[in-house]
């Protein structure tokens, strides 16, 4: 077994099977020293059959050890194999049909947008009217517009509620919402 582990990459394969053969040719052995065993005398019978048996156990742990090295090998150089594919593996980009549909998403994140500008701007122009309205009160009397007293007493109104009364000009008259 130790020269398995310092046996070089090429030369593993024929230590590996002659230790096998090794090991096939003690099992043929210990069949045949179980037959011989059986033939002592009795009372060496038991004795012999015992170290014979405690052969075959530490000829299986050497099996044993043989396989589990075998396996070894075979997982190092597996993965050799694999990082070796790795590192010589150009990447590339994905193709399309990896890729994934953002045209409807960021349709939709588009109209959202637009939405959330023209409702700004909505709101921004409301202010701006309430805004025009609250300084005209200040500029106008009440009553000041020549022979229309309808006009007179919205804009009174107008004044008495302040920002909570939206006001829509028509022409030629005012109608408070």
């Amino acid at each position: 077994m130790g020269r398995l582990e310092t046996a070089d990459k090429q030369s593993v394969h024929l230590v590996e099977n002659e230790i096998q053969a090794n090991i096939d040719q003690i099992f043929s052995h210990l069949e045949r020293l179980g037959i011989l065993s059986s033939k002592e005398p009795p009372n060496k019978r038991q004795n012999a059959r015992l170290r014979v048996d405690q052969l075959k156990y530490d000829v299986q742990h050497l099996q044993t050890a043989l396989r589990n090295f075998q396996h070894r090998r075979h997982t190092r150089e597996q993965q050799e194999r694999q990082r070796e594919e790795l590192l010589s593996r150009t990447f590339t980009t994905n193709d399309s049909a990896t890729t994934i549909p953002m045209d409807e998403s960021l349709q939709f994140n588009s109209s959202l947008q637009n939405i959330h500008h023209g409702m700004d701007d909505l709101i921004g122009g409301g202010h701006s009217v309430l805004e025009g309205l609250r300084s005209q009160r200040l500029t106008l009397k009440v009553g000041a517009l020549p022979g229309d007293g309808e006009k007179a007493s919205c804009f009174g109104l107008i004044q008495q509620f302040g920002t909570c009364v939206y006001v829509l000009v028509t022409s030629p008259q005012i109608v408070i919402l």
